[in-house]
């Protein structure tokens, strides 16, 4: 026990001595410290001045994480199904970091943990890192700091990362541009699941789950989807979503999903589309750190007097957006 003691006071002594140089935080984090890698994500959440620099460091230390994403409506049990596949790449040996989006809190903003309740088992398991990500009412199912979040784990040498959404339904495509793999979770007995998902949280499936399969009405799920798969065109050497039933609880279909999952991986890989699928990701997150620098300077401008005069003169039918637009970018 004082062993113990001792271990956790010099990981937190070398997290407190780390806090104000980004490369020796990184490195503290990729010894396996867990006070210094949740330093570093709180610094994502934070929108802290030390990002960009933390950024600049982990760059040349990134790419070498498998990313999975997890979407489904509430209730399928997509935690359920997170902690089992934890589960199953702990017994292969890999080191897993968790990304729970979860719903924000209404009073104080942050996440309401509902998903690491369901994940206690991992709790202590130093090779198993889980953060709760509040969602801070931003759509898509996803937080918007998830992507620089992934950079990080990324750095730290997880060799898998799970990104769970918050189970909103239909607007959780957003998935799609920032996982490897795509998994699409779905269960018996909460009415038509094809319908509930239909406005494109189908297509963006690299694996589709039927989970809770020991219910009825499973293998009516599971006629839907190859009748919608059988619906689409699939190309020779094209990637064709399998069908997994499972029962998260028991493990039953665990195994066969982290098959599907690396042998998806293999095909991203020898079809260079996981090359391209990165390439997306970075364009994406290029373009939204490129805005929020253009936001924060455009309300930067003395008491934002010109875009409260381009506003009102655009109000009136002075001017049209586009022009005012311009007026504003060009300062």
């Amino acid at each position: 026990m004082t062993e113990q003691r001792s271990a956790r006071w010099q990981q937190a002594r070398r997290a407190r001595q780390a806090a104000g140089d980004p490369e020796e935080l990184i490195n503290a984090a990729r010894a396996g410290d867990p006070r210094a890698l949740a330093r570093l994500v709180s610094l994502v959440e934070d929108e802290s001045a030390a990002l960009p620099a933390v950024m600049k460091v982990i760059a040349p230390m990134t790419g070498g994480a498998q990313i999975i994403g997890l979407t489904g409506s509430p209730g399928v049990g997509k935690s359920t199904v997170t902690a089992a596949l934890v589960r199953c790449f702990r017994a292969q040996g890999l080191r897993v970091g968790v990304l729970a989006v979860d719903p924000s809190s209404p009073f104080s903003g942050g996440a309401l943990l509902g998903d690491r309740i369901r994940m206690q088992d991992h709790a202590t398991d130093d090779q198993v890192f889980i953060r709760s990500m509040a969602s801070r009412g931003h759509l898509g199912g996803l937080s918007w700091a998830t992507p620089q979040a992934l950079r990080i784990l990324d750095a730290a040498g997880f060799d898998v990362i799970m990104i769970e959404t918050v189970g909103v339904g239909q607007a959780e495509v957003e998935i799609a541009s920032l996982a490897d793999s795509s998994l699409v979770v779905v269960a018996p007995g909460l009415g038509d699941s094809i319908q509930a998902a239909k406005a494109g949280i189908l297509e963006i499936a690299d694996v589709f789950i039927v989970n809770k399969s020991d219910r009825p009405g499973t293998q009516e799920v599971i006629r839907d989807l190859r009748t919608m798969l059988a619906m689409a065109s699939y190309g020779p050497g094209e990637w064709k979503p399998p069908i997994i039933a499972t029962t998260a609880p028991s493990g039953e279909g665990i195994s066969d999903l982290a098959a599907a999952i690396s042998k998806h991986g293999s095909w991203l890989a020898d079809t260079g589309a996981l090359g391209d699928r990165r390439r997306a990701r970075a364009r994406e997150e290029i373009s939204a750190i490129a805005l929020t620098e253009l936001r924060q300077r455009i309300g930067d401008l003395p008491g934002e007097s010109r875009l409260e005069e381009l506003a009102a003169r655009v109000a009136a039918g002075e001017l049209d957006p586009y022009s005012a637009a311009d007026e504003l970018v060009s300062g």
